[in-house]
């Protein structure tokens, strides 16, 4: 986001004119104070994914980038299908937006492709990360050290501290544009996203050992280890209903904006239940009996449910059907964590402990693409003598048949969670550093195909 706005206000001073006003007092470098025409030339600049990134900034910008005369020219100029051609029945508006967030997730899934990437380094925090989330970019991440920090993906400088004052090390978190929901053993917190102060804290003793988490306004879920999940109101504090999952912990959740809550458990099921009512609606089975679930991700769009096994399977079901549609083993050990672009239905970032990062094909299973790091090359050697703390590297594809046990673990340390943005990846590895992966690909191909 950092970046876009940079490059709106450096070219909104280039096309400025020479001569200065009158000086004044007050501030008059903001950017929201220069016009909608200028703004739409600046906008036009930019390419289909920092337009869409724009757009969601504020109301302001979006209603500009879709609605300007400028934008509806550069829609027309690589659009095969202009205004002449398109559906009348659609206004110009919403069919320019539908094509720029197509064009952008078509940008980012080939980048996906692409045979190498930049990868930025840095310390996080002075203890292990195990945790890490990626929104709108900003990147949050946690460690032992009861810390947790806002990070722009961008920069790569922290924004923001949130300190957890509980006896307990967080389990699980999550965060949106507003909050942050974490879990320690025995307590749900929230946090404030811009003063970063603590708002909310469950009764302890309310559940038993808590083990993963997740959220859907107004409620918050737990999956504990006694193999129920414990529901809660996340602004009276009262746990509304106790829904029994497994006869094991519930080891991963997942949830819909249509209230169904999804547990995983160590005897390779999956448990589909109302989140109102708490009645168990499905069970998903995998077909292996050795495997038990670590990781599920759930795509609203295209209503796929993906989960990550212990023995290193990614398995796929149809919500809508309750049917599976591919079990894929992509990894030889355990699958941590998996994620995608919240838009996107068509790849799949996966990481676990063998230390690849993996791209599948979200319909297939079939693996796109593998990334290990290059410890060789250091793309920026002046700023790694500087800054011994923060450096950038490469990150080289391999193919999906290599024998992983021959690459030295330095390459490929675990990967314990990981966080999906716009052409770019976070991960972090149970250790005192966060990588950043960025990917990319050239517009033009794109255009040209479309």
């Amino acid at each position: 986001m950092e970046s876009s706005s940079r490059s709106v206000t450096r070219s909104a001073a280039s096309h400025g004119g020479g001569k200065r006003g009158p000086v004044s007092s007050a501030p008059s470098s903001s950017i929201h104070s220069l016009s909608a025409d200028l703004l739409g030339f600046c906008f036009s600049r930019l390419d289909p994914s920092e337009l869409v990134r724009c757009a969601v900034v504020c109301k302001l910008w979006n209603k500009i980038i879709y609605s300007s005369t400028l934008m509806r020219d550069l829609y027309e100029k690589i659009s095969l299908h202009g205004r002449s051609s398109s559906n009348l029945s659609v206004p110009v508006e919403a069919s320019m937006k539908r094509y720029f967030e197509k064009l952008a997730l078509e940008q980012h899934r080939l980048s996906f492709l692409g045979s190498s990437s930049e990868v930025h380094q840095w310390r996080g925090h002075s203890s292990r990360i195990d945790l890490c989330r990626l929104r709108r970019g900003l990147i949050l991440s946690g460690a032992e050290d009861k810390v947790m920090r806002l990070w722009s993906a961008e920069s790569c400088k922290c924004l923001k501290e949130y300190f957890n004052l509980n006896k307990d090390a967080m389990v699980d978190y999550d965060f949106d544009e507003n909050k942050i929901v974490g879990l320690t053993g025995s307590q749900i917190c929230i946090w404030t996203l811009v003063s970063g102060k603590g708002i909310f804290r469950s009764h302890e003793g309310i559940f038993s050992r808590g083990i993963c988490m997740g959220y859907i306004d107004p409620e918050a879920v737990v999956g504990c280890d006694d193999g129920r999940a414990h529901v809660f109101d996340m602004y009276s504090g009262r746990c509304t209903r106790i829904i029994r999952m497994h006869g094991a912990p519930v080891s991963c959740l997942a949830l819909t904006e249509d209230q169904l809550v999804l547990g995983g458990s160590n005897f390779g099921t999956v448990t589909v239940a109302d989140l109102s009512t708490g009645e168990q609606l499905a069970l998903l089975k995998s077909s292996f009996s050795n495997t038990g679930m670590k990781s599920l991700c759930f795509n609203s769009h295209s209503y796929l449910l993906y989960a990550g096994s212990t023995a290193g399977y990614v398995h796929c079901w149809d919500l809508r059907t309750q049917r599976s549609l591919w079990e894929t083993r992509v990894s030889p050990n355990v699958i941590y964590s998996m994620r995608h672009l919240v838009t996107d239905s068509s790849t799949l970032a996966v990481g676990g402990l063998d230390g690849v990062l993996r791209i599948l094909n979200q319909s297939t299973g079939e693996i796109l693409s593998c990334f290990i790091m290059d410890p060789c090359t250091k793309l920026d050697g002046s700023s790694v003598s500087r800054s011994p703390l923060k450096i950038k590297m490469k990150g080289i594809t391999i193919p999906a048949d290599t024998e992983i046990h021959r690459i030295p673990r330095d390459r490929r340390p675990p990967i314990t969670c990981l966080g999906v943005g716009l052409r770019k990846i976070v991960t972090a590895h149970n250790e005192k550093y966060l990588r950043l992966w960025r990917f990319h690909h050239s517009l033009d191909g794109i255009v040209n195909n479309s």
